[in-house]
């Protein structure tokens, strides 16, 4: 396997859930990590768990949804270690409503967010790993990104299915030309703060009633198959993974 000691991480929705789990792992096994995201309290009290468990992290107040906030966050990040080997694009909301809701506003946040956001990190990360032609770039998709639930997922779903298609586009072209690895990573049920965005209310009953028919996935599960991709040797591109609940259908 491929160490992650003194690797430079970056995770973006790092201040809670997938991507806070995620952060302790990368730092645990001796990585350098980047933790981003817009709340910076939630940022410094997980830099401050991280720095007393023996690790290293970096707090980077950022709004995916700003080019200039990702890239003044990501210019910090390398003034900083130099470099940066791995990117977790992680940051993404889930306002579930009817489309007959109309709720213009969350459609457009979702595709802000879930789309646009992991295109401004990827632009602002790719130069400086194709200057030293190594890296690697994990986008967190969903099982919503590969199949469609029913009611209350459409723009959810959309935004998940086109980063799974910009994931693979990007491994074909990016992976052999400057030897970057790609991943997508595609989590079923999870334990997250997904749904509290959810305002209307048939919606979040029905989650809370789906939530309690299965054990969710934790957090610390996805970050475990982050962290096995990104460990894997570097010759070999964990190119997709599909982590769901033993229970879920």
């Amino acid at each position: 396997m491929n160490t992650l000691n003194e690797k430079i991480v970056l995770i973006t929705g790092a201040s809670s859930g997938i991507g806070a789990a995620t952060a302790k792992k990368f730092a645990a096994a001796g990585a350098k990590v980047g933790i981003a995201a817009r709340r910076t309290d939630r940022l410094e009290a997980l830099k401050l768990e991280i720095e007393q468990a023996g690790g290293q992290a970096l707090s980077l107040q950022m709004d995916v949804t700003d080019k200039v906030s990702v890239e003044a966050s990501v210019n910090a990040l390398l003034d900083t270690w130099g470099r940066l080997d791995i990117v977790f694009n992680n940051a993404g909301v889930m306002p579930m409503s009817g489309i007959d809701e109309f709720k213009t506003d969350e459609w457009e946040n979702m595709v802000d967010v879930n789309i646009k956001g992991v295109l401004n990190v990827t632009a602002a990360v790719l130069p400086s790993m194709i200057k030293q032609h190594s890296g690697h770039i994990v986008n967190t998709s969903s099982v919503a990104g590969r199949r469609l639930f029913g009611q209350g997922f459409a723009v959810y779903s959309a935004t998940k299915y086109a980063v799974s298609a910009f994931t693979e586009g990007l491994r074909m072209e990016i992976s052999k030309a400057h030897n970057i690895r790609v991943t997508s990573i595609q989590p079923g049920a999870t334990e997250s703060e997904l749904l509290n965005s959810t305002t209307s209310e048939g919606y979040k009953e029905m989650t809370t009633t789906f939530s309690g028919q299965m054990t969710l996935l934790a957090a610390s599960d996805i970050a475990d198959a982050v962290v096995f991709a990104t460990s894997a040797p570097e010759h070999v591109n964990v190119a997709e993974l599909y982590v769901l609940p033993t229970s879920q259908f």
